[in-house]
């Protein structure tokens, strides 16, 4: 059935002193659209294309965990350099071209976008195994970064208009799965890769000497060769939602939407900011924590913590959408009363982990805090698909990412900081990370919290203006 939407604009409602009449003149309606639905063969073949992208992505970030110690050695690395490699320095890129890469999102067929973006990544990463320099690598990984803003954006817009929103709680969830594997089976293959890339000899190539971790970036390369040829086979749907007239929307004018439902963007991109920090750090210093703290060998990581990682992980990816139908029963703003519990969960587990006294339990509280992550990321997709009209989505998809990996680079960073500058030893990273759960998870959970009542309303409007 068609939806057209009318009336004065959803700020009006939220209390924010606009003037309903101006309101009203500055509210964006939405075309109906009469095209059938793509598929469900087309819609699910587009998402287990998509999940394969964005396996890889986090399989790079697994992978180059993983070698950091080595990394660290060649270069002789300080603890903040290595926090600033794994988070400022790769989103660095990442922040300039979000924007514009999102905006590509909602102006370009999609699909080349994604595929672009994935070739790049691989690109990049057969660069970073040629360096020889730390700063010829750092540059390397600010470029990754920017291939992988391409992702995000593209993939949920793409997404919504494939699965019709009765029914995207699961694929939405089903998509998830590339995080999963590529953070925990992504490591256990990372894992096997550098144990083969230590058994390969050193040899000179092109004027580098490859070796080692150099050998397993390039081995990362292939794979995303594969992912640009398979995204360009996935179909561009029809675009849904769309807003008047289907011209794409200047930054300006998004922005000023952005601002108008600022009580409830306010919120999700904030809170969503201290969780990332957090989010980001635990797994870029995963390997030196183990490592420091429990004599683990990397390859003993790569062996023993993805088997929790993916348990909590799989758990996480059935809660989100149970979690999201139980709330559902009783509250129409189901999504950010999910993402509140799960954040409320998370903050005691970031705390405690770091300071069990043996590494099985310190994994086990990774694993539930993993689980929670999980969960948590399916409402907040939900969330944005939800209120934002079609020619915004991408652009408030990148913006709502882009807080993210901004905030979230901090993680990193700020664990290899506290490390050589307020506890002063290599072995204190744990220090470092039960510090940064607690500066951290807590204040996520209750900036979150604060969008329930906004979002409700923005709701309430939206299933008004439908009628």
């Amino acid at each position: 059935m068609a939806i057209s939407m009318s009336g004065p604009d959803m700020a009006a409602e939220l209390n924010h002193g606009v003037d309903a009449g101006e309101a009203a003149a500055h509210h964006l309606a939405v075309a109906a659209r009469d095209e059938p639905w793509p598929s469900a063969g087309a819609a699910w073949f587009a998402l287990s294309v998509i999940i394969f992208a964005t396996f890889l992505n986090f399989f790079d970030s697994a992978a180059f965990g993983l070698l950091i110690e080595q990394i660290k050695t060649e270069f002789g690395l300080s603890n903040t350099a290595i926090g600033l490699l794994q988070g400022p320095v790769n989103v660095v890129f990442y922040m300039v071209v979000m924007l514009p890469l999102s905006r590509c999102s909602d102006i370009f067929p999609r699909k080349y976008v994604l595929a672009i973006g994935a070739l790049l990544i691989a690109l990049l990463n057969a660069a970073g195994g040629f360096t020889s320099t730390f700063m010829a690598l750092a540059f390397t990984r600010m470029l990754v970064g920017a291939g992988g803003g391409a992702h995000a954006p593209g993939s949920y817009s793409m997404l919504a208009d494939f699965f019709p929103p009765e029914k995207r709680r699961w694929p939405f969830a089903v998509l998830q799965l590339g995080f999963i594997g590529g953070s925990t089976i992504g490591l256990v293959i990372a894992g096997k890769l550098l144990a083969l890339a230590m058994s390969l000899p050193e040899t000179p190539f092109m004027g580098a000497m490859l070796h080692g971790w150099k050998y397993v970036l390039l081995m990362l390369a292939l794979p995303g060769v594969v992912a640009c040829v398979l995204l360009l086979m996935v179909p561009e749907p029809p675009r849904r939602g769309v807003i008047e007239g289907g011209k794409p929307l200047p930054i300006r004018a998004v922005i000023s939407e952005i601002w108008r439902r600022r009580a409830v963007y306010g919120p999700l991109f904030l809170g969503l900011g201290f969780s990332a920090a957090h989010a980001m750090a635990a797994p870029a210093w995963m390997v030196p924590f183990y490592k420091r703290t429990y004599g683990w060998s990397e390859v003993e990581i790569a062996t023993r913590a993805p088997m929790f990682m993916l348990a909590g992980q799989i758990a996480g990816l059935l809660l989100g959408p149970m979690l999201i139908k139980l709330l559902a029963r009783r509250y129409r703003d189901a999504n950010v009363r999910a993402v509140t519990i799960c954040f409320c969960g998370v903050a005691p587990l970031a705390i405690l982990g770091p300071m069990m006294p043996s590494p099985w339990l310190a994994l086990t509280c990774s694993m539930l805090s993993g689980m929670l992550g999980i969960a948590s990321a399916v409402p907040q997709n939900l969330v944005i698909q939800e209120i934002t009209p079609n020619q915004m989505r991408g652009q408030v998809t990148g913006l709502y990412l882009m807080m993210f990996t901004a905030v979230g680079a901090l993680g990193p960073f700020m664990i290899g900081f506290l490390t050589d500058h307020v506890f002063g030893h290599d072995g204190d990273v744990w220090k470092a990370l039960a510090l940064s759960g607690a500066l951290l998870s807590p204040p996520a959970a209750y900036i979150i919290s604060r969008a329930i009542r906004p979002y409700a309303d923005a709701l309430a409007l939206l299933d008004k203006e439908t009628q």
